[in-house]
């Protein structure tokens, strides 16, 4: 009878249609199974509204590209319609060809990449060598000469624009390249930038350079600028836009039209009276091509460039 009354006990629970607890080990690989899909959910769920986020200010960003393309392909009283037109009516698709006949469209680009190859050519080298100078050579006053240097950037152009141009004129530099290439040549924001990088580099390899009996140009051109792709493609295509983009240098240094650049032949598409928009949009397309190839080709050092420049300093 004993043994009956505690098998029946035993089996009471389930009898009474209870359920046997659940292992402790099971529950936990339950809970923390179910802790891994909440925050995965909530990580796609963070995903999700950051790229939606950045697809909208992309789309913001394209707006001003997208509404000078679609100028380019209508008349000039289409242009400025109120509201926007961003489909024309008609593709006026000879805006494309009759800008090569209306100014020397050809001979405009020609300039404008001679003078951008050229400077950026040398801001490379000359940021790439005074860098090397700021970050790896130890002299005395070092620092202090290399914040003085800096500090010419929050010098506004303007503020040296008239004694520049005399200096340039005295020289005989005037309505020529030579007055841009000269002062291009050399930039603070290239030495802080190619800095800043060369900075990330271990010194130890600059010592080991020194003791194999290499010399600073040596150590410099054979194990620094091997390192510093990324750096230089940034800096390359930076100078590179800025100097195709330039307008003011070129307006006050070139007055022949054979020298001028892209910038100043599209501004004689605007006359006393009136301005031919569809042109000025037609051959603006026409020069945002050579900067979107270069950025296309030189994007993956860029972006790992601008990402590791501030790592050290």
């Amino acid at each position: 009878m004993t043994n009956t009354a505690e098998d029946l006990k035993a089996e009471a629970p389930f009898a009474a249609g209870n359920v046997a607890p659940e292992p402790v080990d099971r529950r936990r690989s339950r809970m923390k199974g179910s802790n891994r899909s909440r925050r995965e959910r909530k990580v796609r769920t963070t995903n999700a509204i950051i790229y939606g986020v950045l697809a909208v200010l992309v789309l913001a960003l394209m707006v001003p590209f997208i509404w000078m393309v679609s100028s380019s392909l209508k008349q000039n009283n289409q242009v400025l319609t109120v509201p926007i037109q961003w489909i024309p009516s008609e593709f006026v698709w000879s805006n494309y060809t009759d800008i090569w006949s209306r100014i020397p469209m050809l001979g405009y680009l020609q300039n404008s990449l001679y003078l951008s190859v050229i400077i950026t050519v040398l801001q490379v080298l000359t940021g790439s060598l005074a860098a090397y100078g700021f970050s790896k050579v130890r002299f005395p006053g070092r620092d202090v000469l290399f914040l003085g240097y800096i500090g010419t950037i929050a010098v506004p152009w303007q503020a040296y624009m008239v004694p520049q141009y005399i200096m340039m004129q005295q020289l005989g530099l005037t309505n020529s390249f030579n007055a841009l290439i000269l002062l291009q040549a050399f930039g603070a924001f290239g030495v802080f930038l190619m800095r800043q990088y060369y900075m990330t580099i271990p010194d130890e390899l600059c010592e080991a350079a020194r003791i194999d009996g290499l010399s600073e140009y040596g150590i410099w051109a054979r194990v620094i600028l091997p390192l510093s792709k990324p750096a230089l493609a940034s800096l390359a295509l930076l100078t590179f836009v800025n100097t195709w983009n330039d307008y003011m240098g070129p307006f006050i240094y070139l007055t022949s039209n054979r020298l001028w650049t892209v910038q100043l032949g599209l501004r004689s598409f605007v006359g006393q009276f009136d301005a031919e928009y569809a042109m000025i949009m037609t051959g603006s397309v026409i020069s945002v091509i050579p900067i979107l190839i270069i950025f296309l080709i030189g994007q993956r050092y860029f972006i790992q460039g601008i990402a590791t420049s501030g790592m050290k300093g």
